[in-house]
């Protein structure tokens, strides 16, 4: 199950809610952006940003600590891109969902030599339940806020999940709620308090299930791809390997047949040189 596709469908879906939770801001003209950044392409599940007045409010959500290229450095780079690209104030939050002791989940900026870039950093297990618990989009963050008592907060949330009026609404935070809260509870305490075919109805559910399969198969897919490639022409060079990795299902397939046709690691270079980035969700 994607932690990061279900905290990225809520940004997206209720980006007002999250603005109004982390800028304190009551608009309601707000943009989701649903672009390409400059350079290499940037695709990442738990990437939004959301364009508020002359504003970007950049939310990266994350599971573990752990990146490549690192996180500090990661949040200098979409910066960079995003002023590039847009020349306006933009506000980087980073939000850690489950409890660490990493020094890296305690690190606000990144620096090296004159370069310092800072950011802001949440770390859920501190945040105070209540404005969570007060706000149905923000349930599902609620099940990992701090409390002395984890099944009292979860039952709360699910009395709050109950309270919702719209069913379609009800059952896709439901969903929500399920999945973030596998970070902290066991399956059996959930499914105690929620009703799993309630779930399972959710869009949200079905398009998480759609997103993993589709992962699944083109990573796959770039393995057969590479392997064909290395035992044609030898060693493929990392940055090649990467934009491969890259390419939408339809753009692998496109590339398993002309791969055919290429006679040196040259044609591959061009090949890739003319190809469109991958729109999301090909």
């Amino acid at each position: 199950m994607s932690y990061d596709n279900t905290c990225k469908y809520l940004a997206e879906n209720y980006p007002a809610d999250f603005a109004r939770w982390l800028l304190s801001s009551d608009t309601s003209d707000i943009e989701v952006l649903k672009t390409e950044l400059n350079l290499e392409p940037i695709r990442a599940d738990s990437l939004t940003f959301l364009q508020i007045s002359n504003q970007i409010l950049h939310l990266e959500f994350q599971t573990s600590p752990k990146s490549t290229p690192p996180l500090d450095f990661r949040m200098l780079d979409y910066y960079t891109r995003l002023k590039r690209q847009y020349w306006c104030d933009i506000e980087q939050v980073l939000i850690f969902l489950q409890a660490t002791s990493s020094e890296i989940v305690f690190n606000t900026e990144y620096v090296d030599r004159k370069t310092r870039h800072e950011y802001r950093v949440i770390r859920l297990w501190e945040e105070d339940p209540t404005p969570l618990l007060a706000n149905p989009a923000l349930l599902p963050l609620a099940t990992l806020a701090r409390t002395d008592s984890p099944q009292d907060l979860l039952e709360q949330v699910a009395a709050a999940v109950d309270m919702i009026e719209e069913r379609d609404e009800r059952q896709n935070i439901s969903a929500c709620v399920q999945v973030l809260a596998g970070l902290r509870f066991p399956k059996n305490l959930i499914t105690q308090l929620f009703r799993e075919e309630v779930m399972q109805e959710s869009v949200i559910y079905q398009d998480i299930l759609q997103k993993g399969e589709q992962r699944g198969l083109q990573k796959g897919e770039v393995a057969v791809i590479l392997r064909l490639l290395i035992r044609r022409f030898g060693a493929i060079e990392p940055e090649i390997q990467q934009q491969i990795q890259t390419l939408s299902i339809t753009q692998l397939d496109e590339l398993a047949e002309a791969l055919l046709d290429f006679s040196s690691q040259s044609d591959l270079v061009n090949y890739l040189a003319n190809i469109s980035p991958a729109q999301p969700n090909q």
